[in-house]
């Protein structure tokens, strides 16, 4: 399908379509920087088991909690593509940023992967680029990082980079999946994926596809962790001290999955169309399309509310290193930072 970019981004929102992947250990403190803001068009630069889970345990919905009113962000960057998903690179001290670029299945082959600094710059804009440097990349989500290796997710299959250099690595093929979403690492360099499991319908409204499943990549081969309607559509994925923890988009549920693809502390926050998922301590934050917001809570707990006044957020990552959480914004086109221990 080739719809205009307005009414993809509609489609994004009314489903919540779109997923980090990174885990995450709460840092030291830092003081950051003053509020700054990145004008691209000065730096852009071109290159240089298989189960069927069953709910064990569930937490009653939270009650509506109050809606604390946002800080100011501590940089702010625009001038992005429909980003989806922000990815902190603690080796490179950088944060990576996945690019739509058009439609979340378009096979168009112009998608990109840009370098933001911590200190408010977009250092390289498309850093890894469709079409550039035999780079192949269509419309990427989710970014993981793995033994010097840099995941994508890209609709059927997950792209790979060098990490330092962006050259492409190869691509892993997910066999049955229609709609690959976010990403994480595990602590034994494993990668894991979600199918969110949905397909473009008439009236360009996203509809069931009948594949939600997460998957773990090993040595070049992703094999299903589980696969099941029952998962909900799962979106984000992040490694926790738990395991792997998983929310929805469909169900709009928090949950993790046991070593047999069963799913356990199953919890729901106050609102769906889940998204982006990462670690922090011993809690989780998770983005929901439908609140406009970012929720902390605990697997198998109630979730309150962290960051209110998140329009369209996606994928979020956490930069270690200074405490802030990174908040893609899909229809906006940028991304905001901002402190959060």
């Amino acid at each position: 399908m080739a719809p205009s970019l307005h009414l993809v981004r509609l489609s994004l929102a009314a489903a919540a379509l779109m997923p980090l992947s990174c885990g995450a250990e709460t840092p030291p403190s830092a003081t950051p920087p003053p509020p700054t803001s990145a004008d691209p068009s000065t730096k852009n630069s071109t290159p240089a088991m298989t189960a069927s889970p069953v709910a064990i345990t569930s937490a009653p919905p939270s009650a509506e909690p109050a809606k604390p009113a946002a800080p100011s962000p501590v940089a702010k960057y625009t001038g992005l593509a429909t980003p989806e998903s922000v990815l902190y690179d603690p080796d490179g001290d950088r944060y990576l940023v996945s690019n739509i670029n058009g439609g979340p299945f378009d096979k168009d082959n112009n998608g990109f992967i840009s370098v933001l600094s911590p200190d408010g710059q977009v250092t390289t804009l498309k850093w890894i680029e469709a079409g550039k440097n035999n780079v192949k990349l269509d419309a990427p989500k989710g970014l993981a990082i793995a033994k010097g290796v840099l995941y994508a997710a890209d609709i059927t299959v997950v792209r790979t980079f060098d990490l330092k250099s962006g050259a492409p690595k190869g691509d892993v093929a997910v066999p049955g999946a229609s709609f690959l979403n976010d990403l994480a690492s595990g602590p034994d360099g494993k990668i894991y994926a979600s199918d969110s499991g949905v397909k473009m319908g008439e009236g360009k409204k996203f509809e069931s596809s009948g594949t939600d499943a997460v998957y773990v990549i090993d040595k070049g081969k992703a094999k299903a962790v589980a696969k099941s309607k029952d998962l909900g559509q799962p979106n984000g994925v992040a490694w926790t001290d738990k395991g792997l923890a998983v929310c929805t988009m469909g169900s709009g549920e928090v949950y993790r999955l046991d070593d047999k693809g069963m799913r356990q502390d199953v919890s729901k926050p106050p609102a769906g169309m889940l998204d982006g998922l990462i670690p922090l301590g011993d809690s989780l934050l998770v983005t929901s399309h439908e609140a406009s917001a970012i929720f902390r809570g605990k697997l198998g707990g109630s979730y309150e509310v962290a960051l209110a006044d998140q329009k369209s957020p996606g994928d979020i990552g956490y930069d270690t290193k200074r405490g802030r959480v990174l908040i893609p914004h899909l229809m906006q086109d940028m991304v905001d930072v901002y402190e959060l221990k």
